[in-house]
């Protein structure tokens, strides 16, 4: 059995959500989705496709789960840094790590803490965010490890 992506893991209706989310708000978005789809297959051409409702054309990406791992990644960071930024928050404080509602100044380079950091960190987030939480913890150790020293040692995989 092939091990989900962080994204994946996410319930069927949250995934639509972020990929309705991206379509609505950028031309660039929806047509990268819909390129996406044709190179899926099924017989679809892109000008039959940009003619859809938002939300039929993001029901079929999701369904058909045509999003490349690229677009997971980002559609995690809309998730945790734009639009759900409290988990990330909590994270962030507790390791001590500068932010601004959750985002990171760019200029910062990894490791962004040391590893008592990311330990109270992980805590933190597991005391304030249940399972959401844990989600998060385990989309930052698959994307984002060398920024957190022994941050696998403290987040297992429940499907590895």
């Amino acid at each position: 059995m092939s091990k989900l992506s962080p994204y994946r893991s996410l319930p069927p209706e949250r995934r639509l959500a972020l990929v309705t989310h991206v379509m609505k708000s950028s031309r660039e978005g929806r047509d990268a989705f819909i390129q996406r789809l044709v190179e899926r297959g099924g017989g679809f051409r892109a000008v039959t496709l940009r003619t859809w409702p938002i939300d039929k054309l993001a029901k079929e990406i999701v369904r058909m789960k045509a999003e490349s791992a690229g677009d997971e990644l980002d559609l995690l960071q809309l998730l945790y840094v734009d639009l759900e930024p409290g988990i990330q928050t909590t994270f962030l404080d507790a390791a001590g790590v500068k932010h601004e509602n959750g985002k990171m100044p760019d200029e910062l380079e990894p490791p962004y803490t040391d590893a008592e950091g990311v330990k109270k960190g992980v805590a933190a987030v597991r005391e304030k965010h249940g399972e959401d939480g844990e989600h998060y913890l385990r989309t930052i150790t698959r994307y984002s490890h060398d920024g957190w020293p022994g941050i696998g040692e403290l987040v297992v995989d429940p499907e590895s």
